[in-house]
């Protein structure tokens, strides 16, 4: 709810429709409806039958939820040609539509890598991964799907496959990079994927451009990754916890208003 709060103050007013994957498990559809409505965008539960993957590789590391990002494809409908999938842990925090109308003609897929100091992750991520045509390794929190595309090119049986066959680290993150990565069109991680760990490094790269005010005014997409999440009252995720907890709170004010009307 926050993500899309800030969705809607942030990007040009237009018609937003919502959709939210999950199985028979999710207990807060009824929230979430109320708060897209709230909101005005148009909410559109896709449910996926609990038989669906019940041959799927599956562990503690990646049970069955790894598989929706990567085959959502499959279950929206069929007269949608491109959709942004984002992780719940985003902020957008200047308009969003620039990267939505991202021609995706050549690609199946936009996503960002995210910024190092020096590119020894992404060489040890090629060679464990073997995608060498890949121009990096790329962040699955931010992805805008060429769905023609995908339908005709991802399939359950190959992403089956690859994880009956190869170990991995982030298993979604890995299957996309190592099977797909030679069909992503990059886009930059400060704008669309800002991992707000990393502040300091975004600084340091760029000479001292990239500031918090610069942040404040040209970042689309502040991503809050890691484990510790800042809604956690105790988590501090550096100067843009703050900013994160602004939204949170503005979002439950106007839910309990609205209770009350």
């Amino acid at each position: 709810m926050t993500t899309l709060l800030s969705i809607h103050l942030n990007t040009k007013p237009q018609k937003i429709d919502v959709y939210v994957i999950y199985n028979g498990q999710f207990h807060h559809e009824e929230a979430l409806a109320v708060a897209i409505k709230y909101l005005g965008m148009n909410f559109h539960p896709v449910k996926i039958p609990q038989d669906d993957f019940k041959n799927a590789p599956v562990t503690d590391l990646y049970p069955t939820t790894i598989y929706y990002r990567l085959l959502a494809h499959g279950y929206l409908p069929k007269e949608l040609d491109r959709i942004l999938y984002l992780d719940a842990d985003i902020l957008c925090i200047n308009d969003l539509q620039p990267l939505y109308a991202t021609d995706l003609s050549r690609y199946m897929y936009a996503s960002a890598i995210h910024t190092n100091l020096t590119n020894v992750i992404d060489t040890i991520n090629k060679i464990r991964l073997q995608n060498f045509d890949a121009d990096g390794y790329y962040n699955s929190g931010v992805l805008l799907m060429n769905l023609p595309k995908l339908r005709k090119k991802v399939h359950v049986a190959d992403i089956f496959e690859y994880l009956l066959n190869h170990l991995v680290l982030l298993p979604d993150q890995d299957v996309l990079n190592a099977l797909y990565g030679d069909q992503i069109l990059s886009v930059p991680d400060q704008l669309y994927n800002f991992d707000c760990r990393n502040l300091a490094i975004y600084q340091t790269i760029s000479l001292g451009e990239w500031t918090l005010d610069w942040v404040l005014k040209n970042t689309v997409l502040l991503h809050y990754c890691g484990r510790e999440k800042p809604w956690l009252t105790t988590v501090n995720h550096g100067r843009l916890t703050a900013l994160y907890k602004n939204y949170f709170q503005i979002i439950n004010r106007l839910l309990k208003q609205s209770d009350k009307q």
